[in-house]
């Protein structure tokens, strides 16, 4: 039977987590020309999360663009080559507020030519907002978007019908799209989706409600942003510490000192918990927790912490602190789905460093069993390399064994960067565990030297 939990740490926790579920990190996504940077502009506009300043340049550059209203895609579309050209090609970033909650946002571009630039625009995001071009309805790009959504396994996911001004707003149109991108959605393995009718150019139900929309009774973009449960129960996390750095001040108050410093990926430690440190697996118990140079009974994701141990074990940077009961298996086997994100292409028996939390380790690949056609969810079997923006399963050979979790179960813990060994360039970016039925594989002659 588990010790109960101090009042004061439980006490410390219901505060912090009041304060955490008030931050919600969502992206948007969704083809090119949907309007995506209108809606994020339409957004920030009409939640009054835009400075005059900013305001004004927009009012001034949309002037000398011919334009009688403010473009509000300009809040977003910042790189020159964006506004030339009228589309977003990198992910930008805004952070804004309402009264009942905090925003991270990633606009993310909707040319296919850049979905890993989406990989990495949702890869941390708990809500995806997809838009759709009422006129068009769901195209390859809308299908390629909720796969990617699918496979990064964002929990919620909003379809937002632009543009239903032009289609005079008829309900028939949305509820068309709607049923059809849900029924694929949730194929795909998408918890929830939620659609809202909007016309990001005119403002309905973005941030207000739509006055010529009588037929829908749902909510605006905004409210449910700002409603969606946003889920920290760490009873079901698996507690995980990848250790950062090794604290020894050696100073006359504290001679003894030895603290492994690191932020909480997941879970929760408390003193007293038997604890196994991996790749090595020897094993110790939580004897203290400094939090912000402060003692304290207890601690969780995604505080920054140093924990004490009641043993003198060996223990350095890229070491992972697991409760001994919840230790997930280590392997120098690693299968997983990744986005190749490098102009270069990834091929079988490419040498590459492996990034794993706090953990950098040399491995080679071994085998590339497929490659998914995101338009219809087809393999393409053992295609031999990946390039850029292709998503598909490799299998990698790891020089030291790998504590990894699978990515359904942690995405923080189940995710990982292939990097170049040459020039340090991130290739590709992978999610641990199975994602997708993959081929018999086949046997490559790649003799190289790195035969782990």
């Amino acid at each position: 039977m588990e010790p109960a939990e101090p009042a004061e740490a439980a006490e410390a926790f219901s505060v912090w987590q009041l304060s955490e579920t008030t931050l919600l990190r969502f992206a948007t996504a969704g083809s090119v020309d949907d309007g995506k940077s209108t809606l994020v502009g339409r957004l920030l506009h009409d939640s009054k999360s835009v400075l005059t300043d900013q305001l004004e340049a927009v009012e001034r550059a949309s002037a000398g663009r011919g334009q009688d209203a403010p473009d509000l895609a300009l809040l977003t579309d910042g790189l020159r080559a964006e506004r030339e050209q009228g589309i977003t090609i990198d992910v930008a970033y805004r952070y804004f507020a309402t009264p009942r909650r905090r925003f991270i946002l990633a606009d993310t571009p909707g040319h296919v030519q850049y979905t890993r630039n989406m990989v990495t625009g949702a890869s941390t995001a708990e809500l995806t907002v997809i838009l759709v071009d009422a006129r068009n309805g769901v195209v390859e790009q809308t299908r390629r978007h909720a796969a990617i959504a699918a496979l990064l396994r964002v929990p919620h996911v909003v379809l937002a019908v632009n543009k239903m001004d032009l289609v005079d707003y008829q309900e028939p149109v949305f509820a068309a799209i709607a049923e059809e991108f849900t029924a694929y959605a949730l194929e795909l393995g998408v918890p929830e989706v939620t659609a809202i009718p909007i016309s990001a150019l005119a403002g309905d139900n973005v941030v207000e409600p739509s006055a010529v929309m009588d037929w829908y009774g749902g909510p605006t973009v905004l409210e449910h942003l700002e409603t969606v449960p946003v889920s920290h129960d760490l009873a079901h996390c698996h507690a995980r510490l990848p250790v950062q750095y090794v604290i020894r001040p050696r100073t006359a108050e504290h001679p003894d000192y030895r603290g492994y410093a690191g932020q909480i990926a997941a879970g929760t430690f408390r003193i007293g918990d038997e604890v196994t440190v991996l790749p090595s697996g020897r094993t110790s118990t939580v004897s203290g927790i400094d939090l912000l140079g402060e003692p304290v009974d207890a601690a969780w994701t995604p505080q920054s912490v140093t924990l004490l141990l009641a043993d003198d074990i060996d223990i350095s940077r890229g070491d992972l602190i697991v409760p001994s009961k919840d230790a997930p298996a280590t392997s120098q086997d690693v299968e997983a789905t990744v986005c190749h994100v490098a102009d270069a292409p990834l091929t079988v028996g490419h040498r590459v460093l492996l990034k794993h939390g706090t953990r950098t380790v040399k491995a080679i690949v071994k085998d590339i069993p497929a490659r998914l056609t995101l338009d219809d969810l087809s393999l393409h079997p053992h295609p031999g390399q990946l390039v850029a923006n292709d998503i598909g399963r490799v299998k990698i050979r790891t020089a030291e064994p790998l504590p990894a979790d699978s990515y359904a179960d942690s995405r923080r813990t189940g995710s990982f960067i292939l990097i170049d060994p040459s020039d340090g360039t991130t290739l590709t970016a992978g999610m641990a565990g199975e994602s997708f039925a993959t081929p018999e594989p086949v046997k490559h002659e790649t003799d190289d030297g790195w035969d782990f």
